[in-house]
């Protein structure tokens, strides 16, 4: 029941990293500060739909 997604900067929308989650765990969308290297700088990242 693992998925696998794309987390988007919320800033200048670059897609920087892959994850993966258990739906059945966390059915809502994940939201996690990680770096962004575009930006240079530490910001929200969102899943992608």
């Amino acid at each position: 029941m693992r998925v696998q997604f794309t987390l988007r900067c919320t800033e200048c929308n670059s897609e920087n990293y892959q994850h993966s989650k258990n739906k059945k765990t966390h059915p809502d969308r994940m939201e996690v500060k990680k770096y962004c290297p575009v930006c240079k700088k530490t910001t929200v990242h969102k899943e992608k739909k």
